[in-house]
């Protein structure tokens, strides 16, 4: 005769089996595992040995894959787009040039100089510019190549503010060609990230006339060994850059120049000059980029002579900045002159300027007349 069990023992048997199953599950779970340091071994063998009735541990914890140790991601390159190519030591390592400087028109005659529209290619723009040449004295005359600061784009002219700069260097005896650098009209407009394109203008004015200077045609009374280059502003925070690049330029006058560190030219452009719409790109680069860029410190590439001028009462561009160049300079041992006019600005007006012009002829013929 089958034995039947009652409903009510049948029903306590399956809850006694579940709760030993639970307590089973439980005491698995309350060892703790560190993810990050655990492995399948570890978990394994810190699980004492299931009671005989369970099945094997196997069947509760599945054996895991080891973790793997955590590797930093590599960091991107620098030299990725968009800043291929924009370090002082890749400035340095390519080349310059090529082309013609093109005479467009004549437009002024004096008895001191002839002043000339002119044109000459930039890795594949169209820049002019104008050229002053002297009628007194006796050829090859030496060249100065003068950086205009920056001016808004929509309002500026070929004959800006800093004309009268060159026109007293022609006077002096000096070729002094003065580019409107990319962008200004009518040159063409390019890539000019950290103002690198502005400094790759310069380089190749300055390689064609190391390459044409005495040469049959327009710059047939240059001298091609003597280069010197002149900027204001912007225009010298560009000449900056191209003396730590080029060993063709023999003497330099920064006058009321920006800072050779970018990151604090470009904050100084976001925050003061443009009310937040322009230096965003720049601000945006990884500091490596800023640091690579920044001339503030290649400052031992320089071989020309430096002749820097700022006016201490300059509330555009901080006088600090060209102090902090100088020291910097002189820490190096190289050849450096520095100026601070008490009464003056950003750009001198009165007998500070005459005096600024008088030493920047001086400083020009120190260097560039006795080579």
């Amino acid at each position: 005769m089958r034995t039947t069990i009652p409903r009510s023992l049948y029903i306590n048997i399956l809850i006694l089996i579940a709760a030993i199953g639970l307590a089973a599950c439980n005491a698995q779970g309350s060892i703790p595992v560190d993810p990050l340091t655990a492995t399948a071994a570890s978990i394994n063998t810190a699980v004492p040995p299931a009671p005989t009735s369970l099945p094997p541990t196997a069947s509760l914890l599945p054996t895991l894959p080891p973790i793997p140790s955590e590797t930093p991601l590599p960091t991107p390159t620098w030299t990725l787009e968009p800043y291929a190519g924009l370090s002082i030591g890749e400035m340095s390592a390519r080349s310059y040039g090529g082309g013609e400087l093109v005479v467009e028109e004549v437009l002024a005659d004096n008895t001191y100089f002839t002043r000339y529209l002119i044109s000459y290619p930039s890795d594949g723009l169209k820049i002019y510019g104008f050229m002053n040449i002297p009628k007194r004295g006796s050829p090859p005359y030496p060249v100065v190549i003068a950086l205009h600061g920056y001016i808004d784009p929509g309002i500026y002219d070929t004959l800006d503010y800093t004309t009268r700069y060159a026109d007293a260097l022609a006077r002096a005896g000096y070729i002094v060609l003065h580019p409107n650098l990319r962008g200004y009209p009518p040159s063409d407009g390019g890539d000019d990230l950290f103002r690198i394109g502005m400094a790759v203008d310069a380089l190749n004015l300055i390689a064609l006339v190391k390459s044409k200077g005495g040469l049959a045609g327009p710059l047939n009374l240059a001298d091609p060994l003597a280069i010197g280059l002149w900027g204001h502003s912007m225009g010298g925070g560009i000449s900056t850059r191209v003396i730590t690049v080029s060993q063709d330029v023999k003497a330099a006058v920064l006058y009321g120049a920006m800072s050779g560190d970018e990151r604090k030219n470009f904050e100084r452009i976001f925050s003061y000059f443009s009310n937040g719409t322009r230096g965003i790109d720049e601000l945006s680069a990884p500091q490596a980029v800023i640091e690579r860029v920044s001339p503030i410190n290649f400052l031992d590439r320089v071989s020309a002579a430096v002749s820097i001028h700022h006016g201490a009462n300059d509330p555009d561009v901080p006088s600090e900045w060209s102090s902090d160049l100088c020291n910097r300079l002189r820490s190096l041992a190289k050849d450096v002159e520095c100026y601070f006019y008490a009464e003056q600005a950003h750009t001198f007006r009165g007998e500070d300027d005459q005096l600024f012009n008088l030493r920047t002829v001086q400083f020009f013929d120190r260097v560039l007349k006795n080579h």
